[in-house]
This record gives structure tokens, sequence and C-alpha cells, in this order.
């Protein structure tokens, strides 16, 4: 059995594919130009979590505009999920017929206009923006890794750290500035419409990137081909591990979401101001990022994983029962505890994808699944405790609800987490 890894858990979705002939020299091109290639990175990472993230503070807001029930009100962070898994699944054929510079670029544009159009008059065009909105971060959340991994191979854990800060620190600053901003701005479509603007100047730090990588290209000839075809490799639906690492993958996204949906709504509901509630909120955010740094480190030393998956889940519970015992008393203690867990949770089950592929086609595949059906699993999450929470006119049973998810992935952690491969 192969020995521990401790690279960074990136997954190329390209891994399959090979650029044509001027794809491929544009592309060594651009690489003389790393600074280009770094702030496009840093700027696409600072938008994949602001237009979500920024939602939350203001959800009692959007509701009372458009007079939501809290069922309707989750299909606002509901909706971004569902096409956020169902975009996971189109990423790698646009790339390999656009390109990954070119779809990110576009993704970054289709973002813009998502932001854009969350605010017009109609409720419809709220959750048409929506779908936009989670469909364009669902190409970048597939296609970012693997062109880290390409550009810079060897500072490949570096530029994830670089990455994986800066789309937490737009998420955080993004939740933080909600209130303020919708107080400044004159109302709740200022808020949200002000992050096109960030999405806009990246989708045009990314222009150059995408000239480049085009020129020379026949009009109409695809950028990349298939080394492998898509059923190549072990049969993924047949095996129970790789069920093991979706479901933790979903699992943990449905908690995490859930937080975002519904946190600071707990808060307020409980006599909390919404301003301090969008910082508790932002805090826990923040916090993310130390779980992240240091689960992967730690379960890429690790043969099995298993302590990891339960702790991560323990630390979610903690926080999850603090805000059925006492929400408003211990509410910076119970984002502290939710932050780092979700983020660990986040890192571990990333991770695991690599740990538990034994090649990188495997683990392309891998991705997709879990991505795919993670994000859809998690999309029942703000929706299902939305409509328990008005059924039963409080937050207890959500709440107990979302402690037995935090159950179940520790038992999909000791599972997934095991000395094995799939294959």
């Amino acid at each position: 059995m192969a020995g521990p890894r401790s690279e960074a858990p990136l997954i190329d979705a390209e891994e399959d594919l090979v650029a044509a002939p001027p794809v491929a020299a544009a592309r060594r091109r651009l690489r003389a130009h790393p600074a280009l290639i770094m702030a496009g990175i840093v700027l696409a990472a600072l938008n994949m979590r602001t237009a979500l993230a920024g939602v939350s503070p203001l959800l009692g807001e959007i509701g009372a505009h458009f007079r939501l029930t809290a069922t309707a009100s989750s299909l606002v962070t509901t909706i971004p999920l569902i096409f956020m898994g169902l975009g996971s699944i189109v990423a790698p054929k646009l790339a390999r017929r656009w390109g990954t510079e070119t779809v990110l670029c576009a993704a970054l544009v289709s973002l813009c206009g998502g932001i854009v159009l969350r605010i017009a008059p109609p409720v419809v065009a709220l959750f048409a923006g929506g779908a936009v909105v989670g469909a364009s971060i669902a190409l970048l959340n597939v296609l970012m890794p693997g062109l880290i991994k390409r550009d810079f191979p060897e500072r490949a854990a570096g530029m994830t750290a670089l990455y994986s800060t800066a789309m937490i620190l737009g998420a955080t600053v993004s939740a933080a500035s909600a209130v303020p901003m919708e107080h400044v701005l004159g109302g709740w479509q200022g808020a949200l419409v002000s992050w096109a603007l960030l999405a806009a100047v990246a989708a045009v730090v990314w222009i150059p990137q995408t000239l480049m990588a085009r020129r020379g290209t026949r009009q109409g000839a695809a950028a990349a081909t298939a080394v492998h075809l898509a059923e190549d490799g072990p049969r993924l639906s047949r095996s129970p591990l790789a069920w093991q690492v979706t479901l933790f993958m979903g699992s943990q996204s449905l908690i995490a979401y859930v937080s975002i949906a519904w946190m600071p709504t707990i808060f307020t509901d409980h006599g909390m101001d919404k301003g301090e509630a969008g910082l508790v909120f932002a805090f826990s955010t923040l916090l993310q990022m130390a779980g992240s740094f240091v689960v992967p480190m730690l379960a890429g030393r690790m043969r099995r994983q298993r302590l990891l998956g339960v702790a991560v889940s323990a630390l979610m519970a903690c926080g999850i029962t603090g805000l059925l015992v006492a929400p408003v008393a211990g509410a910076w203690l119970w984002a502290t505890l939710l932050g780092i867990g979700q983020g660990g949770a986040l890192g571990l089950a990333l991770t695991m994808m690599v740990l538990r592929s034994g090649d990188a086609h495997t683990a392309a595949r891998l991705s997709s699944m879990a991505q795919t059906g993670g994000y859809l699993l998690a999309a029942a999450g703000p929706l299902v405790l939305g409509a328990v929470h008005q059924a039963t006119d409080g937050w207890t049973v959500p709440l107990l609800l979302l402690l037995t998810v935090c159950a179940g992935l520790a038992l999909l952690g000791m599972g997934a987490g095991r000395d094995r491969r799939i294959g």
C-alpha cells in the first residue's frame, strides 16, 4: 500500500486533456508573465464566495421586500448550490472546447451579470440571477485548481494557500460589509450589486490571458483533445469508497451552506443586532482559513484520516449545540468552533479525493462526482431547514436535525478516512 502523501490537494479537471499545439505554445508564453497569471488567480478567488456570503446578513430584508416565506427565502441560497452542482459536470467539457482561460474569463463575466440580475424588480430575477451565479462559481471551482497546478508546478502548495486565503477573505469581507454597505448605498440592492464591480475587474484582468491563449488557434478548433474516455478507470458509481467521499463532501457542504443561509438570522431572531450578527458570521468565515490550512497538512502526513474526520465533525457539533443552548451569549465561541470545523472539513474532503484515488485520472473523476453530488445534496440543507423553521416557528428542531448530519459526517469520515484506494 502506498504511503501517505503530503502534496497540496490540487485536482486537475484537464488531467486527461492534451492542449492543441497553438494553445500549448501560447501557455508557455503566458508563463513568462507570472504576475499577470497570479493577479488573475487572486482576483478570481476573491469572487468565488462573495456573491454567496454577502446575501446571508441581508436575507431578512430580501425576504421582507418580496414578502417571501422562510422556505421561499431559502431558495436564494439553495438555487446557486443546485447550479454549482450542475455546472461542475460541464466545466471540463467547456475547457476542452474553448480552453481554461476562456472559460474562466466567461465565468467571471457571467458572474458579474448574475449579480446584477439578482436585483432586478421581479422576484424571478432574484432566483434566475442566483442560478447564473451558482453556475459561474462552479466553473471557477472546478478549473482553478488545475490551472494553479499547471502554471505553478513548483509552487503549488504556496499558490494553493494564496488561492484559498483570497477565497475566504472575499467571503469574510462580503459578509462583514453587507449591513454597513446596505446603510451607505440605501438598501440591500446596492449592497448586493456592488460585488459585480469586483467580478468585472477580475474579468478584465483575464481578457489578455484569454486572447493570448487562443492566439494562433484555427477558428472553430477545439483547445484540447481527450487522452482517456470518460468511462476509463474504476466504476465510481459501484465503489462504496467513492460514495463515502462524495457523501462526506456533500454533508460538510450542507452544514456550511446552512450556516451561510441562516446563521445571521438565528442570531437576529434571538435579539442580536443584525450588524453584529453579520460580523459574527464574517468572523466564523475568516476562521475557516485556519481549518482549511492545518487539516490538509495533517491529512497528507497520515495513513488514516479517521480521527480528523471525527474531530472536524465534533467541532461543528459543539458549535451547533451552542446555538441551541445560548445562541447570543456564546455567539463568538460558537462561531469559532463552526468556522474552524467547517474549514477543516472542506480541506479534508478535498484531500481525501486525492488520497483515496490511485491515479490522477481517477482523482479528477472522483472530484467531479463528489462536487456534483455534494453540492446537489448541500442544496437540500437551507431549503429543508428553512421549511422546518417555518413549520415549527423556531430553530430548535432545525438545529437538532443539523446535529444528526454532524453525526453522519463523523461516520462517513471514519469510512472514507481508512487507508484504501479506489480501484
